[in-house]
């Protein structure tokens, strides 16, 4: 990774002469395996406890209740990581680009996709739920037209983490021309690829899980905030996303070693323990308002991320950095997987409405068959004129 300068100097603008770096591989190939990863805990979700998806079959067996764990253990850190990433590529983007280039750019990238989810792909996923509406109006002897349903039950779906990185971007860029007045103060330039201590991780996993826990008294888990469907885990997803500003401005996740993967896999494994433990022991106490099992879960999701992302980008620095055919078209077309899945999920899972299995088998069946068939679909959508522009 490229090393720029530690604080902005100047009012950025695009800079001709300054190379783009070259490709983080490993960042793009973790990427991919992330969104296979989303694709794979919504066709979860769609047979578990948690009825929050477009399509939902509740368990009739007790192996919903594993679903139910997976996603715990999945959300606890998959979305912080994916926020970690995209905050890499943001300030070498700033640099190069300007303000003016690279707000506009974002809106391109990240608003145009979310309008197309709104606008297009939204009622396609939700035409089973307003069918069944529309008909239980229907037998009340009320109507129910379809932008009242739209209003009703808007939300944007799992593109509010394009929303929440819109915003994140914008905030960046305010920071930068704040910064720019402040050129003058003095900070020691850190060593370039310096990777952080076991100090500095260990004192960043504490002050994320206090956080956590005092922002869940007031926002506690299962809670919705302007469509978000996750904002108990808001302190992850700033903490997270500064980190790799940090990283991109000073190059340290490169400085990680071997052992620091190794150990972070086997803190993950520990806290993952230690949080199903807490969830079966305590329920819903978990969820916060400020209990000893609030803190406990707060704690233990903190230390399973931190050291999961560590033992993940060491990985697949160490044995994923490299990119055939197969892995770089994976790689170009998984920000369209992340867009249209929900649309595929959805059509699948009316597809297999009468498959009669264990949920457990079910989840596994539509993840199996999802992945390939979103790939397949991303890249129809991206052979559209104009769309790799956007997509």
């Amino acid at each position: 990774m490229t090393q720029p300068v530690d604080r902005p100097t100047a009012p950025a603008t695009p800079s001709p002469h300054s190379p783009r770096p070259p490709r983080l591989l490993h960042v793009d190939n973790l990427r991919t395996a992330l969104t296979a990863l989303v694709v794979i805990h919504h066709s979860v979700i769609a047979y578990s406890n948690v009825p929050r998806w477009y399509y939902t079959e509740p368990p009739a067996d007790p192996s919903g209740t594993l679903l139910d764990l997976v996603l715990v253990l999945n959300q606890a850190f998959f979305m912080g990581a994916f926020f970690l990433i995209s905050a890499l590529f943001v300030p070498g983007s700033y640099d190069r680009k300007g303000t003016g280039r690279f707000l506009k750019e974002r809106l391109l990238r990240l608003g145009v996709p979310l309008l197309l989810w709104l606008l297009v792909l939204r009622p396609l996923a939700t035409a089973g739920r307003y069918t069944a509406a529309r008909d239980s109006a229907l037998q009340q002897g009320t109507e129910l037209p379809y932008w009242q349903f739209y209003l009703r039950s808007f939300t944007p779906g799992p593109m509010w983490f394009v929303e929440v990185l819109l915003v994140f971007s914008a905030l960046y860029v305010l920071w930068r021309h704040l910064a720019v007045k402040d050129r003058h103060a003095s900070e020691p330039a850190p060593a370039a690829g310096r990777a952080p201590g076991a100090v500095a991780i260990v004192g960043f996993t504490v002050g994320l899980a206090l956080v956590t826990y005092l922002w869940r008294i007031v926002v506690p888990m299962g809670v919705s905030i302007l469509g978000l469907p996750t904002p108990a885990y808001l302190p992850q997803y700033v903490a997270l996303f500064t980190v790799g500003l940090i990283a991109a401005r000073r190059g340290r996740l490169e400085g990680l070693s071997g052992t620091a993967g190794r150990v972070g896999f086997a803190v993950a494994a520990v806290a993952a323990v230690a949080l199903l433990l807490v969830l079966i022991s305590t329920g819903e106490a978990i969820l916060g308002g400020g209990t000893l099992p609030s803190l406990m879960a707060a704690a233990c999701e903190s230390a399973l991320a931190v050291g999961v992302i560590l033992g993940l980008l060491v990985l697949f620095r160490e044995r994923f950095g490299h990119q055939g055919r197969r892995r770089r078209f994976l790689s170009a077309h998984a920000y369209t997987v992340y867009v249209v899945h929900p649309v595929v999920l959805v059509a699948l899972g009316h597809a297999l409405r009468d498959v009669q299995a264990p949920a457990v088998a079910k989840g596994a069946l539509l993840a199996a068959l999802a992945l390939p068939l979103c790939w397949a679909t991303a890249y129809l959508v991206r052979a559209l004129p104009g769309a790799r522009k956007v997509l």
